[in-house]
């Protein structure tokens, strides 16, 4: 196979371990870490990778990624692109916002409540670049990036062209849209349309209702949103912090799965759909079919959080072998004892369950 050859890219170094690229801290090494930091240099890697036949995987934040323990034998690109961009929406006092796809989210987030925009103030803590962001349709406590997206800009690899893609053609859906799974675009930035207020959406979610003391449908101001947010987060070890292991993780593991009423087990928290069916709490499931938090895995070096039972942990030492047999035993215990069939939420690379 011919060379691959990155003009005006920087090449970083051969078999960077991805275990310091995630927030698992998991992961063998890559053939090739490529580090972008313009979106012409994002363009010219990818092209250059495709160009040779190359395997590629398109990494950022690395907060909903687990990558095998044989690492990836290929070529990682990088994405630390920067930059937001502010105009007027046209109407009603709103700003559209275009961020650039390496911008890490919670910063994002933090602009809009200090500049006074609102519609994003839920989605505070979550780790990741903006530009993963729409691949899964990033969400939390009641809001997801989807409410705000207006178009996003993406390289398509099939085409060899930039193509802007508006919202109503991203196919958004819960925790998904036409884009996960699907390797062929490499998002370059997001547009969001944000109202530009102080005053954050309607609280959507009854445990942030609950901390901010209002009622359900009723709203706060944005900055407090943010705030009660980020409480709820570190309560449950979902912000991230390098001392604390239970922040070792990819976030929530598992999807809420939605089922049909019928299936919905006695007492479980469970929110009705709009096709009929109902999301049932995927954490209510993993507790009550015998996996508390901090159930330990193989040797002890992964466990579920001690504070929330939804994330699986990186109790150090451990390898990506380990997470998923945890993550196969919680998976099945579920299946035998309801059966609901839990599914993956961060994506796997070279690995699976």
């Amino acid at each position: 196979m011919p060379a691959v050859r990155f003009p005006a890219v920087p090449v970083v170094h051969a078999d960077a371990l991805l275990a310091d690229l995630t927030t698992l801290r998991l992961g063998g090494p890559a053939r090739r870490l490529v580090e972008v930091a313009t979106e012409d240099e994002l363009v010219d890697a990818v092209r250059s990778v495709d160009a040779a036949g190359e395997p590629l995987l398109v990494l950022a934040g690395g907060s909903n990624v687990v990558v095998a323990d044989e690492g990836f034998d290929g070529t990682v690109v990088r994405v630390a692109t920067r930059g937001v961009t502010v105009e007027p929406a046209g109407r009603d006092g709103a700003v559209l916002v275009t961020v650039a796809a390496g911008e890490p989210w919670d910063d994002v987030v933090a602009r809009a409540v200090t500049e006074g925009w609102s519609g994003i103030e839920a989605l505070s803590g979550i780790p990741g670049s903006a530009g993963a962001t729409p691949i899964q349709n990033v969400g939390a406590y009641g809001q997801e990036v989807a409410d705000t997206i207006v178009r996003l800009r993406a390289w398509d690899r099939r085409r060899g062209e930039v193509r802007t893609v508006p919202a109503a053609e991203c196919g958004f859906g819960y925790r998904t849209s036409a884009f996960k799974g699907d390797d062929r675009h490499v998002v370059l930035d997001v547009t969001f349309e944000l109202p530009a207020t102080a005053t954050g959406s309607p609280v959507r979610y009854a445990e942030l209702a609950r901390r901010l003391g209002v009622e359900l449908g009723e709203v706060a101001p944005a900055a407090a949103v943010r705030e009660a947010v980020l409480e709820l987060r570190r309560a449950k070890g979902m912000v991230l912090d390098p001392d604390d292991h239970d922040t070792w993780s990819a976030g929530s593991f598992f999807t809420n799965p939605i089922v049909e009423p019928s299936r919905v087990p006695p007492g479980a928290p469970a929110w009705p759909q709009p096709d009929g069916r109902v999301k049932v709490s995927a954490a209510w499931l993993i507790d009550h079919a015998g996996f508390g938090r901090g159930y330990p895995g193989p040797g002890g070096r992964v466990s579920l959080s001690t504070k929330h039972a939804l994330a699986l942990t990186n109790r150090g030492g451990a390898t990506t072998a380990d997470l998923l047999a945890l993550a196969r035993t919680v998976r099945d215990g579920v299946r035998d004892r309801f059966g609901i069939e839990l599914v993956n939420e961060p994506t796997l690379v070279g690995c699976s369950l």
